[in-house]
């Protein structure tokens, strides 16, 4: 049982690590994506954007001046990144407190032409998918074997971050069926009282009738 939870932890984990997607998104519109994230966990989001040719019926690279502005929020809804980046890049933004994270996406109009459509290519990496090895080998002077153990390490890191964040749901998601399980209870409660209360003032009501016709 516990192999079969760790093999499933570990497909979860390796699927929800990298997402990529592409969206169009319109001069006055803004995309937004809700993202679970472990706490102090680093992610790296790739974009690029096209403009829509009408000549051609594609996509080209846009003109000089079109960017996108990027807002990431947290969990309490406090701004964690807000910038505005050209047609092309990557922006990252490092958690710290679990929960979904919200990131949102919306042109800078200022370079456009009015009617058009931009085409968004974006590839969200979470924990050590965010992280350049080669990069980090270069500038650490890494072997190959040095460099693979780096990885396992900082998987494993990132898998002990998920599951204490999945420790984290389960706790919250107890602490919501309580919740709903008590809020349930009372109203039964009241319900019962309303219906005890109405009881009485019918049985009140009917005796007090039947005094004043005189048939009791």
């Amino acid at each position: 049982m516990k192999s079969y939870s760790l093999s499933l932890l570990l497909i979860v984990y390796f699927w929800g690590s990298v997402q990529s997607l592409y969206f169009h998104i319109g001069e006055s519109e803004r995309k937004c994506f809700i993202e679970e994230i472990p706490d102090e966990t680093t992610v790296v989001s790739h974009y690029k954007v096209e403009l829509f040719d009408v000549r051609t019926g594609g996509y080209t690279p846009p003109m000089p001046g079109v960017g996108m502005n990027v807002e990431v929020k947290d969990p309490d809804m406090k701004i964690v990144l807000s910038r505005v980046y050209s047609y092309e890049g990557k922006f990252s933004f490092t958690s710290h407190i679990p929960g979904e994270h919200i990131i949102c996406l919306n042109s800078n109009t200022s370079g456009w032409v009015t009617g058009t459509q931009l085409r968004v290519h974006l590839d969200i990496q979470v924990g050590d998918q965010a992280i350049d090895y080669a990069q980090v080998a270069q500038k650490e002077k890494l072997s190959d074997l040095q460099l693979r153990i780096r990885q396992l390490v900082e998987q494993v890191e990132q898998i002990t971050k998920e599951q204490s964040y999945q420790r984290f749901r389960e706790e919250r998601f107890r602490q919501t069926s309580e919740s709903t399980h008590q809020r349930v209870f009372y109203w039964s409660l009241s319900q019962l009282f309303i219906l005890l209360l109405m009881g009485f003032w019918q049985m009140k009501h009917l005796k007090s009738f039947f005094e004043a016709k005189k048939l009791v």
